[in-house]
C-alpha cells in the first residue's frame, strides 16, 4: 500500500454491490433470477425451465445475462433490468453486516461503486445499507457503455473507460470483488484486487489465494485491517 498519508489519500476503491457490500445470495438473487426467468418466458415462449437454462447459459458467456438478450433475442435493456429488479419490498431483502459503514470511514481514499446492476436496484441498496454518503461515483450497468455498446464487468475496455474518467493510474485504484474473473481482468490492467468471499457459495473454492487476487478477506468490514498486506 501507499506509504504516506498523501498517498493513500489518494487512493480510489472500486467496489462491487452485490455479494460484496450485502449478501445478495440469501434473498435477493433468488428473485432476481425468478424475475429474469419470468421475463425471458414472457418475452421468448419459453417454459420455466427453458428459460432459466437460457439466462444461465448467457450469463456463463457474457458475464452478463443482459448482454445476450440483447445481442441475441433484441429485448430492451431498460425493460428487461426493471422488470428483473422490481421487488416489492426490497429493504425486507436486503442482508448486511454491523461495522459495515464504520469500515468505508476508515479506508482511506475515494470509494466508487462499479456494478452490473442497474441503477434505480444500486440506489436503493446503498441507501438502506447506509452507505449513500460513501459513493459520490457510482457506475451502475447503464453507465458501461463504451462507443454506445453496453459493456459490463468483466470488460476490461469499460475499466479503462471508468479509470479514465476518474483521472487516476490504474495502480491507484483497488478492485473489491466477489467474483475472481472480473478481478483478474483488473488485475490485467495494473490495479490491485481484492476477493470478498464471505457472501457467497464461492467461499467454499477458494482454499488458496486465486491468480489475479493481491488479497483475500471474508468481509469487507476486515478489509481496514487487511490492507495493510496489500502490495
Amino acid at each position: 500500500m501507499p506509504r504516506t498519508a498523501s498517498d493513500r489519500s489518494r487512493l480510489v476503491w472500486l467496489f462491487d454491490l452485490d455479494n460484496t457490500l450485502h449478501n445478495t445470495s440469501a434473498a435477493i438473487f433468488p428473485q432476481i433470477n425468478r424475475l429474469m426467468n419470468a421475463y425471458i418466458m414472457r418475452k421468448l415462449g419459453l417454459d420455466e425451465a427453458e428459460a432459466s437454462r437460457l439466462r444461465t447459459d448467457l450469463w456463463r458467456r457474457y458475464g452478463a445475462t443482459l448482454l445476450g438478450l440483447v445481442k441475441h433475442h433484441g429485448v430492451d435493456p431498460h425493460e428487461f433490468l426493471r422488470e428483473a429488479h422490481a421487488f416489492d419490498d426490497l429493504a425486507a431483502l436486503i442482508e448486511s453486516e454491523r461495522g459495515l459503514v464504520h469500515a468505508l470511514k476508515r479506508l482511506p481514499g475515494r470509494k466508487v461503486l462499479l456494478t452490473n446492476a442497474p441503477t434505480h436496484y444500486a440506489e436503493r441498496v446503498l441507501y438502506h445499507l447506509g452507505l449513500d454518503a460513501h459513493f459520490r461515483r457510482r457506475y451502475a450497468v447503464e453507465q458501461m457503455r463504451v462507443r454506445g455498446r453496453f459493456m459490463p464487468k468483466p470488460s476490461r475496455t469499460m475499466l479503462a473507460h471508468v479509470i479514465a474518467r476518474e483521472r487516476v493510474r490504474p495502480r491507484q485504484c483497488v478492485f473489491v470483488e466477489d467474483t475472481v474473473v472480473n478481478l483478474k481482468r483488473a488485475k490485467a490492467l495494473g490495479l490491485r484486487t481484492v476477493l470478498v468471499t464471505g457472501m457467497t457459495w464461492r467461499r467454499q473454492i477458494y482454499a488458496k489465494l486465486p491468480t489475479g487476487v493481491d488479497l483475500k478477506v471474508k468481509s469487507v468490514t476486515s478489509l481496514p485491517r487487511a490492507m495493510a498486506h496489500l502490495r
